[in-house]
C-alpha cells in the first residue's frame, strides 16, 4: 500500500495532497520540497504578506 504524499505547488508553494493546487489551480506541484510555513491568521501574518499567500494553510519555503 502506497501512501499518498504531500505535494507543494511550484508556483505559489501551497501544501496540499491532491494533484491540482486547489489555491492557483496549477497542475505543476512537485514532492520535492523544504521547508514549512503554516499560515493561521492570514489578515495579521508579515510572513503571509511576503510569501505572498492568498489563502490560511500549510506553505513550502522552497520547491523544486
Amino acid at each position: 500500500m502506497k501512501l499518498a504524499k504531500e505535494k507543494a505547488c511550484k508556483n505559489c508553494h501551497f501544501i496540499s495532497m491532491g494533484n491540482l493546487c486547489p489555491i492557483c489551480k496549477s497542475p505543476n506541484l512537485s514532492e520535492d520540497w523544504s521547508g514549512l510555513v503554516v499560515i493561521v491568521d492570514l489578515e495579521k501574518s508579515e510572513i503571509a504578506k511576503k510569501l505572498g499567500a492568498k489563502s490560511s494553510g500549510k506553505y513550502a519555503i522552497r520547491v523544486r
